[in-house]
């Protein structure tokens, strides 16, 4: 047998009591220079079936040679294997972005000192030094969000106590980060935007809220001109080689089904028709599976050009310079501005929860509570037009 598990009876101070503590014994063999038997053991925290589940990760461990010491092991050391371990459950474009965090960040910042002897301190001046380096609020949010689940890792492995990056206070996201369009520079924008060859796709990005891999993914048969509907299953992500990936919705809220309006949906079927003569010209054939937003020879926009094109005519339009990712939160204002439902909204950008969209463009559209108001006193006394008596009927 070469491990196996034994249960400790004591309690471990300051340890929840409804998890049982083991030790996880491992057999390396005998000592050829003693002949001793060498075992190695290590403490974990949980059920019998998690501590065995544990012990065949060791053994696995010890067997590839990836095992962690963590009274030897670094930060640094510990994050490079924890994330080739941690690669399955993630994108390929999640994975680059952690790689990125890890390598370009963490690392370089904290990876010299000692898994075992890492502090909140430590955590939390490396956050302060990002915001000093002008990081948004977010992008200390996402390299902590890396941190946070690494160590949750090496918690559950048992090569640490506690996860100290629990003991660290995240700076607050602030509204200003966002910056929306209203109507009239949206109109404006399309107006600039007609002649380019992202045009159908800009329009469809600020009259839908879609994500732009969302729209870059899209295919011809997630599109129901009939119904005025567009399918969200699927993404189209660009990788550091050069190479595109299709990934599921980051959720399953994501996984959505979207109204189009009346224009946009004109606005597609031209589209298809011109996108089939190209196809005829080139010898080819436009199928159900070929890509809605794409060259003229089939083959995927790059991301990137999309973005820089969208900036660019931001620029000629002369309207206020905002993201390639603002056109949703435009989208999303300017339908709460107009009276629809929250829920829809929630529904239509595929947040996961009301409370998002709640959260997230409660300040982009100040007006909404007079609004609400207005309509509440209008509905119970029609006749007045908003001037209400205060009197009681008798």
């Amino acid at each position: 047998m070469r491990g196996h598990i034994v249960k400790r009876n004591r309690a471990v101070k300051g340890k929840p009591r409804y998890k049982d503590n083991w030790n996880i014994i491992i057999e390396l063999g005998d000592d050829p220079q003693t002949g001793k038997r060498k075992q190695r053991w290590f403490s974990f925290r949980g059920t019998k079936a998690e501590a065995e589940r544990r012990l065949t990760e060791l053994l696995h461990q010890l067997d590839t040679g990836t095992f962690i010491n963590p009274g030897k092991t670094t930060l640094g050391e510990y994050l490079g294997k924890w994330l080739n371990g941690y690669k399955p459950n993630l994108s390929p474009r999640g994975f680059e972005r952690y790689q990125s965090i890890i390598d370009k960040g963490l690392i370089p910042a904290l990876g010299h000192i000692m898994l075992t002897q890492l502090k909140p301190e430590h955590v939390r001046n490396y956050y302060t030094t990002m915001q000093e380096k002008n990081a948004n609020p977010g992008t200390v949010r996402y390299h902590h969000a890396v941190l946070h689940v690494a160590l949750e890792t090496a918690v559950e492995w048992g090569l640490l106590g506690r996860n100290v990056a629990d003991a660290v206070t995240l700076p607050r996201l602030r509204n200003g980060e966002m910056e929306t369009w209203d109507e009239a520079e949206m109109t404006r924008f399309l107006e600039f935007a007609r002649d380019s060859a992202y045009y159908e796709l800009f329009y469809t990005a600020l009259y839908s809220g879609m994500r732009r891999s969302e729209l870059l993914g899209l295919r011809w048969q997630d599109v129901d001109l009939d119904f005025l509907q567009i399918r969200v299953v699927r993404g189209l992500h660009q990788l550091r080689d050069g190479s595109y990936v299709f990934t599921e919705p980051k959720s399953q809220k994501s996984r959505r089904t979207i109204a189009l309006t009346p224009s946009n949906a004109s606005l597609l079927r031209e589209y298809r028709e011109k996108r089939r003569q190209q196809c005829t010209m080139l010898g080819t054939q436009l199928t159900d599976d070929s890509l809605v937003f794409c060259h003229y020879d089939g083959n995927p926009f790059r991301p990137n050009s999309v973005t820089r094109a969208f900036k660019n005519l931001a620029d000629k339009a002369g309207v206020k310079a905002i993201r390639f990712h603002d056109g949703r939160h435009t989208h999303a204002s300017i339908m709460l501005k107009r009276g629809i439902h929250p829920k829809i909204v929630q529904e239509r950008l595929g947040h996961s929860s009301i409370q998002i969209t709640l959260d997230r463009y409660s300040h982009v559209a100040p007006g909404l509570q007079e609004a609400a108001a207005k309509s509440f006193d209008e509905g119970l006394h029609p006749e007045k037009n908003g001037s209400v008596s205060h009197s009681v009927a008798k």
